[in-house]
């Protein structure tokens, strides 16, 4: 079976690593790398460090407006199936790759599956949710990380196509730790020992855009009763240094 790999963002590269090696043993895959996130810090190196192989495709799309960076993807990911003409589309998430590359596939009649399906905010105004909603509307295998992931689809009439599988993010972690563990040099260069610290991550726009969100989080780690490593995502670091919080 020839199957289509769709990702873009990095958290979709960490479960790619752990699917696309099962994959490979039995179907041919080819990776489609939308290119939302570009550089080597924020792509390059996941693929170099968990051993992915190179994507066969990458669309250099980049960052933009929502509509703007999802229709450029499905433009291009479109181009793509129509091509290469695989039996399934994978997809993972919750990015606009991921609505993007449903929508290409369930247009050309290609079965979509989706890695974390089900999962819920409740809440609209946030653009993932929109994309995760859309996407498991149109998808025909439905791959849930969770129960309640799998009641939320029962609640909105989805049942055929769902499966409980569990977080493929686990799976991800447990098969790269030892090699983490081996290679990471920030535990004896920060003088840290395990759980002797938390470890931060700000990225989604409504903490780091709004000035208030993101100095009410600010504070409450100034207060936490352990130590901090805070991998900066760009963007964070941005708003971090317009606001005077840094």
């Amino acid at each position: 079976m020839k199957i289509v790999s769709v990702v873009g963002a990095r958290p979709q590269f960490v479960k790619l690593s752990a699917l696309s090696k099962e994959l490979r043993k039995k179907h041919q895959e080819i990776i489609l790398h939308t290119g939302q996130h570009y550089d080597d810090e924020l792509s390059k190196v996941f693929f170099s460090e968990l051993s992915i192989p190179e994507p066969d495709y990458n669309l250099g799309i980049g960052s933009a407006e929502h509509g703007e960076q999802t229709g450029r993807m499905l433009k291009g990911i479109e181009e793509i199936l129509l091509f290469e003409k695989p039996h399934l589309v994978i997809v993972y998430g919750d990015t606009n790759s991921t609505l993007a590359g449903a929508l290409a596939a369930v247009k050309q009649k290609i079965p979509v599956a989706h890695v974390e399906a089900g999962l819920r905010s409740f809440r609209r105004s946030m653009p993932e949710e929109i994309n995760r909603v859309l996407t498991d509307q149109v998808s025909s295998l439905l791959f849930c990380p969770t129960k309640t992931s799998v009641q939320n689809l029962r609640k909105e009439g989805i049942t055929k196509g769902v499966y409980l599988v569990g977080d493929v993010m686990y799976d991800s972690v447990r098969q790269h730790i030892k090699k983490a563990e081996k290679i990471s040099g920030i535990m004896k260069k920060l003088n840290l020992s395990k759980k002797d610290f938390y470890l931060i991550t700000i990225h989604r726009a409504e903490n780091t855009d709004i000035k208030g969100n993101l100095k009410k989080i600010v504070n409450i780690l100034l207060g936490l009763d352990k130590k901090t490593v805070f991998p900066v995502h760009p963007r964070t670091k941005k708003s971090l240094s317009e606001f005077n919080l840094l």
